[in-house]
């Protein structure tokens, strides 16, 4: 940019025009001022760049790309490093591509496993999305292109998702929705943040300066510019002063008019657009453009990540790995047309696209095994279903094995709208029923963006092997796993329950009448399956493996006085290479506030030969221990005992050790507003009212304070209710000593 020429000194109108797009993908230019057009495109696991027809739903087509695995698989890989190296490489393409900003990732926690868009998103747990979001966007960044952390804030169904006001309270948006884009936006200063389409407690996301500046900005520190999702922006105006730099696509110049009637009229200081049009400005420096990338490198890669992300939910009687004389049958049109990315803005045209029937042909054939396949059902409902479920079922009857290939299809899941059930298609169940009531040994192999009901079939079948949305190379990642080639090691980064119904969200999923309400609090996934003793059918943090894992000689110290270090050594006790899962939770009852049984506050993934063996050491902050106050307005660490947990996942402890922490008293001023409680819980002021309230009572002081029934009943009343009833007979030199002992800070 010229250094002569300031952004800001532009006319009016050429500086309203910067804060909306060109077009659908890309910013204006002003030459005048050395500022380019900016490209952004979609992503977060591939490059969506369109160079003909533009379009939002992913039907026009797009240029070639590596199609890495989706959120939902890399969340299961609970390994920054997974999501580190999927970044980089989409950084590396998105340059090759031109493109200055690539959107995404998206952090939106798991609330529902009805959520359409669930593929997009990492997990139930904002500590797991917050650590993989924020290393894809530090290693993406570092090839060049910026970043779009999305969708800011409590955007977590597709229904309305327009419109619906998320009606959430402030403590449940700090601890569980609000934690992953603040981690982010911490640790990896990404270029830009996109809001939300819906509303966050009646006001849209688009235009919420609590959201926009407050939050973001004033308490985070968020220097770079805040973009649209496309078509987010109700009112461009008040969306402008809420904080939001960039509206995209661009509306024809219809809200570039009204923001300069704004200005002009008084409404809107101009110093909003000045702000705006620095930020654009910056976004401008975005390097963009270079030379191109090793696809075939890059699909090597999609390969080996996709086998750290599926997880080996069953494995009876050591089914798996396959091996040895015999046949495979080979069940399910998914083995032959695989679904391997979820649908809707971010549908990459893939470089190539391994099936797994042809990988596990090749891995079969080393192995001097014969493949037979019959797809047993059709993806688009076609066909005679009894009959093609009847070859399967003979073939499968002649093998050593059968492995069934199911899911869903596109049609099922995809962004735009949210599913009605979590139970595959009665075909697929039918079929699987069919198969393992005919073979020796069944292997069920799932392709799915969210959780799908195990239910009716689980037992029937000898080993599950969870693949989610596994990118262009899934296809040899699964026979990978099938084979042993690649040892298991995902764990579940949601919960599979027993029941759509026992899902906390359930009752208010996904709301009417344009509100959504958040009734089940931070009682999210596993916190609330957790708290209430609610079984599942596999809980959060849970995979199985091809070796076997132990957890010794836990070590917790704390370091401060609301901080602490957890060492644990992990050792490999098997005859196999592979990697576990660290997983440290704490749990407490300390507080005022009703806190989950446990929550996850640490974790790594630990590669280990056999017989090897590993000092783990994990540093607990502040926030692993603390709560948001509402009151107090800021995190608070309660002073008491913790404990702290490692867990096999959220329901089995294998070690825990107790912590008590000096914390922090929260230190209230007490009015007329405050309950007896709460007054008579005051070293001071406490005593002073009861004896007041006694000679209130006729001079019974001393009943007044032993009658432990009264006190339980007026505890919670108000003291200025109480005063209405007994205010004649308190002095009032009484009650203005009391007012004054209580005004200062009173720690509860």
């Amino acid at each position: 940019m010229p250094e002569s020429v300031d952004p800001c000194s532009l006319p009016l109108e050429r500086k309203a025009a910067l804060l909306s797009g060109r077009d659908f993908w890309s910013t204006e230019e002003i030459e005048e001022a050395g500022i380019p057009s900016v490209v952004l495109t979609d992503g977060p696991h591939g490059v969506r760049m369109q160079t003909g027809g533009s379009d939002h739903l992913g039907i026009n087509d797009s240029e070639p790309a590596t199609c890495f695995p989706p959120a939902v698989a890399v969340g299961s890989s609970w390994n920054p490093d997974v999501a580190a190296r999927i970044g980089a490489a989409v950084g590396r393409e998105g340059r090759a591509l031109g493109v200055s900003v690539v959107l995404g990732p998206g952090v939106n926690i798991k609330r529902s496993p009805l959520c359409g868009r669930n593929f997009e998103y990492y997990s139930e747990d904002p500590l797991l999305s917050g650590v993989l979001g924020a290393a894809h966007v530090r290693a993406m960044q570092e090839e060049g292109p910026g970043a779009s952390i999305k969708h800011f804030a409590a955007n977590n169904q597709e229904t309305d998702r327009m419109r619906v006001s998320a009606d959430v309270d402030e403590r449940t948006l700090r601890e569980i929705y609000l934690p992953a884009f603040e981690r982010v936006v911490k640790e990896a200063n990404p270029a830009t943040v996109m809001c939300a389409y819906n509303k966050v407690n009646g006001v849209y996301a688009s235009q919420n300066r609590w959201l926009l500046t407050e939050v973001l900005r004033e308490e985070w520190g968020f220097g770079g510019l805040v973009v649209s999702d496309w078509g987010a922006v109700s009112d461009r105006v008040a969306a402008l002063a809420a904080g939001l730099d960039l509206e995209m696509p661009g509306s024809g110049g219809v809200n570039d008019r009204k923001v300069v009637e704004a200005v002009r009229s008084g409404e809107l200081d101009e110093e909003f657009v000045d702000r705006s049009v620095r930020r654009i400005a910056a976004l401008a420096g975005l390097p963009a453009g270079g030379e191109g990338f090793d696809a075939d490198a890059h699909h090597r890669l999609a390969r080996e990540v996709a086998a750290e992300c599926a997880v080996l939910l069953r494995n009876e009687n050591g089914t798996l790995p396959l091996g040895g004389a015999g046949s495979v049958a080979v069940v399910g049109a998914f083995a032959a047309e695989p679904r391997f990315q979820g649908g809707g803005s971010s549908h990459i045209a893939p470089t190539r696209v391994d099936t797994a029937l042809e990988a596990v042909r090749e891995a079969a054939a080393e192995q001097g095994q014969e493949v037979v396949y019959e797809p047993g059902f059709t993806l688009d409902g076609s066909g005679d279903a009894a009959e093609l479920r009847r070859a399967a079922v003979d073939a499968a009857a002649g093998a050593g094995v059968a492995v069934v290939f199911a899911g869903l299809a596109d049609k099922q899941e995809s962004e735009g709208f949210d599913r009605q059930s979590l139970a595959l298609p009665a075909e697929q169940v039918e079929l699987i029923q069919a198969v393992a009531a005919a073979a020796s040994r069944t292997v069920v192999v799932l392709s799915n963006g969210g959780v799908v009901s195990l239910e009716g079939w689980h037992d029937d079948v000898d080993a599950i092997l969870e693949g989610w949305l596994l990118g262009q190379a899934g296809g040899s990642a699964l026979a990978d796993l099938l084979y042993g080639r690649a040892n298991p090691s995902g764990r579940l980064a949601e919960s599979i329950p027993l029941r759509l119904e026992d899902n906390p969200s359930y009752i208010n999923f996904p709301g009417e009448a344009g509100h959504v309400r958040y009734g089940e609090g931070v009682m999210v996934g596993y916190r609330y399956y957790e708290t209430v003793d609610r079984a599942v059918r596999y809980p959060f943090g849970h995979g199985l493996s091809y070796t076997t894992f132990a957890t010794q000689d836990l070590e917790v110290e704390a370091t401060g006085p609301d901080t602490a270090r957890v060492r644990v050594t992990v050792a490999n006790t098997g005859q196999r290479a592979g990697a576990h899962v660290v997983q440290v939770y704490v749990s407490t009852e300390a507080g005022p506030v009703r806190r989950p049984l446990r929550e996850l506050r640490a974790f790594a993934k630990v590669h280990l030969e056999p017989g090897e063996s590993r000092r783990v050491e994990l540093e607990l902050d502040r926030r692993a221990f603390a709560y948001y106050d509402v009151e107090a307005a800021r995190w608070v660490v309660a002073p008491g005992e913790y404990l702290v947990q490692v867990g096999e996942d959220a329901s089995t402890v294998v070690a825990e050790q107790a912590l008590a922490l000096e914390g922090e008293r929260r230190n209230l001023p007490l009015t007329l507003d405050s309950t007896l409680g709460e007054w008579f819980a005051h070293p001071e002021a406490g005593p002073v009212l009861v004896e007041a309230m006694g000679s209130a009572m006729g001079g019974q002081a001393a009943a007044f304070e032993m009658n432990e029934e009264m006190l339980m009943m007026v505890s919670s009343m108000p003291l200025r209710q109480l005063l209405a009833f007994a205010g004649p007979g308190v002095p009032q030199e009484d009650l203005d000593r009391v007012l004054a002992l209580g005004s200062g800070a009173a720690a509860v």
